[in-house]
C-alpha cells in the first residue's frame, strides 16, 4: 500500500485504536506515525484517552434520580393510543408523530413557502392562458429573446477580443522600437 498522509491518519485513527484496521493499512499507519511527530503525538493522546476510559469505574446512578427521570418523562401520546388500535397501524403512525419527523416536515413546508414567495409569484391559471396560440407565441418569444441575448453576448465577446488584441499590439510596438534604438545607438547618432 502507498504511504499514508496526515489526513488519512485522521480518518483511520478510530479503526487503529479499535484494532479493526487490516494488515496492509495497519503497517502503513504505523510506518507513517513512526516518522511523523505530529501524528505520533495524536495517536498517543487518543490511545491514552481510550485506555483511561476503559480503566474508569462504572458509576451507578442513584435510585432517586431514575425515579425522578421516569416521573418527569411524559407518557406516550394519547393521540397515538387513540389512533393505533392495532400493531400494524401503530408501526406506521408512531414514526409520523415523533417530534423529529414533525419538525422536519414543518421546515420543509416553510422552505417551500419561502421559495414560492420569493422566487416566482403564483397566480391562478385561466382558460385563456391555455390557448395554444398564446402558448406558442410565448415559447417563440422566449426562444427569440434567448437567441438575441446569445448573439449580443457573442458580438460583445468578439469586440472585447478585438480590443484586447489591439491593445496588446499597441503595447508591443513601443517595446520593439525601443529595443532597436537601444541596440543600435551609433546608427541613430550617425544619421544626425
Amino acid at each position: 500500500m502507498n504511504e499514508l498522509h496526515c489526513l488519512e491518519i485522521d480518518e483511520l485513527l478510530c479503526d487503529y485504536v479499535d484494532g479493526t484496521l487490516d494488515g496492509a493499512k495497519r503497517i502503513a499507519f504505523e510506518s507513517h506515525t513512526a516518522h511523523c511527530a505530529a501524528c505520533k503525538e495524536l495517536v498517543a493522546d487518543v490511545t491514552g484517552a481510550v485506555s483511561f476510559m476503559e480503566r474508569a469505574e462504572l458509576v451507578e446512578p442513584p435510585k432517586e434520580l431514575i425515579t425522578r427521570i421516569l416521573y418527569h418523562t411524559p407518557k406516550q401520546a394519547p393521540l397515538l393510543e387513540a389512533i393505533a388500535k392495532t400493531d400494524w397501524l401503530k408501526r406506521w403512525i408512531a414514526p409520523l408523530i415523533q417530534p423529529r419527523f414533525a419538525m422536519g416536515m414543518a421546515m420543509t413546508i416553510l422552505s417551500f413557502s419561502m421559495l414560492g414567495k420569493f422566487v416566482t409569484p403564483v397566480r391562478q391559471i385561466k382558460p385563456s392562458d391555455l390557448d395554444p396560440v398564446k402558448v406558442w407565441r410565448s415559447i417563440d418569444d422566449s426562444a427569440h429573446r434567448t437567441w438575441d441575448r446569445f448573439v449580443k453576448y457573442y458580438d460583445n465577446m468578439k469586440l472585447v477580443y478585438e480590443v484586447q488584441t489591439a491593445i496588446e499590439d499597441i503595447k508591443g510596438e513601443p517595446e520593439e522600437n525601443a529595443g532597436e534604438v537601444k541596440s543600435n545607438p551609433k546608427k541613430s547618432g550617425e544619421s544626425k
